[in-house]
């Protein structure tokens, strides 16, 4: 009978997306087919949801085969993010319009994604104390205290390990490594190593511009194939949204999420306003932030439904190139240092939050002045090297917990509720990104502000 059901189940998402394939044959455009995958997936997980429940035999072997659709879409756009973050930074420094001001465009991207990051840790911070949220009230099931035992070996790799040490692990070391994705901060160790490669073109450039010629087409036709590679995976992305948000609201924990209500909804509600804060800085750039939410708005869809920064990059490259008018080095830079650098979600709001949870508990006054100040530099700081991926926040709470000796088993606590969370986590992080590419673009002159003002999408 199970079987049956499982095989109704993959019919209906059949159904579901030959509906999107011939919204795609008769034009619709791509954000119509994305909010469209997004809400017939809310559906079909409720649906879901509510026949079967969330640990039947139905759910999970059903999931499993969306898994095909959803992960595997997730896994195709993560296949192609190094070898994309690599080439991309090789081509920021061959582009010889970006050359004359690639210091400073480093920094003001670097600068804007660690300054966004302390702020959405001071929102963070107060929107706990407005919540008044306290850890201590918090209580662990048997899910929770497995979590916690796995927490307890990855905190080993952080605890002691000072502020420089965790600097000095960012550096690669061995790049190769980097580029398979081996070390949690290996999409760091991939931007320093192909800037590297980067200067030291300029420097070929001026000694054998014949050689550096040459290393550019080269850099050239292979980007050009890359990025066809991401055109090719990008059309999938209405069938990856509705296989993936309809496992999220099919296997939602809907009891424990009420249970911790107070704690999702300080989150989203920090979230927000972090939000808010992207807005009014582009608002402050002189540019409209209607059509910066309407054209960011599908690349946020799917970095809420995937809960991964490093699957969205593709999107957040094309969507601030195509659609921002960044220029494509720009486009680059902040891409892939977002990855990286300064989630506002990830490692700003969470670690702020989770530190100001359990303060008491080590007899720390959450309200104190020194507190609040240690607690948004030691965020700021330790925003460097984040993985885009999902659990990338947990592994910032560590870091971050560690450094003010605070205990680290509140992060288990949380485990029912944070893929709920991570979505909107995430979705920041991508729009921090793309704030950052904006804002740099418009103060060196790199913004196109005829295609920022256009209203038309363009295609993936």
């Amino acid at each position: 009978m199970n079987t049956i059901l499982i095989i109704v189940n993959i019919a209906v998402l059949l159904l579901l997306m030959s509906g999107l394939f011939i919204m795609q044959r008769k034009h619709i455009s791509f954000t119509k087919r994305v909010f469209a995958a997004l809400g017939l997936g809310l559906l079909f997980g409720i649906l879901l949801h509510l026949l079967y429940g969330t640990d039947s035999a139905v759910t999970s072997g059903t999931i499993d085969w969306f898994n095909i659709v959803g992960t595997g879409y997730v896994k195709l756009l993560q296949m192609i993010v190094m070898p994309l973050i690599f080439i991309s930074i090789i081509g920021a420094f061959t582009k010889l319009k970006i050359t004359k001001n690639i210091g400073k465009i480093s920094l003001l991207v670097i600068g804007i994604l660690i300054a966004t990051t302390a702020v959405s840790a001071a929102i963070g911070i107060g929107t706990a104390l407005g919540f008044n949220l306290d850890g201590i009230e918090l209580t662990a099931g048997e899910a929770e205290n497995a979590r916690n035992a796995a927490l307890q070996e990855r905190a080993a790799t952080v605890e002691g390990m000072t502020v420089p040490q965790q600097i000095l692990q960012m550096f690669p070391a061995n790049p190769f490594l980097d580029l398979t994705g081996g070390r949690a901060t290996s999409t760091l160790g991939v931007v320093i190593f192909a800037a590297f490669i980067g200067v030291a073109y300029l420097g070929v450039k001026r000694k054998e511009p014949e050689h550096a010629e040459l290393f550019a087409k080269i850099v050239d036709a292979v980007y050009s194939v890359v990025m066809r590679v991401v055109t090719l995976i990008l059309r999938l992305t209405p069938y990856g949204v509705l296989a993936l948000i309809t496992k999220v609201t099919a296997t939602s924990n809907f009891e424990a999420v009420m249970k911790l209500g107070t704690f999702v909804a300080a989150s989203y509600v920090a979230i927000i306003l972090t939000f808010i804060v992207h807005l009014l800085l582009i608002s402050f750039a002189k540019l409209n932030p209607i059509h910066f939410v309407r054209k960011a708005f599908p690349t946020l869809t799917f970095a809420f439904t995937s809960r991964s920064s490093a699957g969205t990059l593709p999107l957040t490259i094309k969507t601030q190139a195509k659609d921002f008018g960044v220029s494509e080095g720009i486009a680059n830079f902040a891409g892939s240092f977002g990855l990286s650098i300064g989630q506002n979600g990830c490692a700003g709001i969470y670690p702020a939050m989770l530190a100001v949870m359990v303060a008491p508990a080590a007899g720390i006054e959450p309200t104190s002045l020194s507190f609040i100040i240690m607690l948004i530099l030691v965020i700021a700081i330790s925003s460097f090297g984040v993985a885009g991926v999902g659990g990338g926040a947990t592994f910032a709470a560590l870091i971050v917990l560690s450094i003010m000796d605070l205990p680290i088993a509140i992060v288990g606590l949380l485990i029912s509720v944070e893929p709920l969370i991570d979505m909107g986590r995430t979705a920041l992080n991508v729009s921090g990104s793309m704030t950052a590419g904006v804002l740099t673009g418009k103060m060196t002159g790199e913004l196109d502000t005829n295609v920022y003002q256009k209203p038309e999408i363009v295609e993936a």
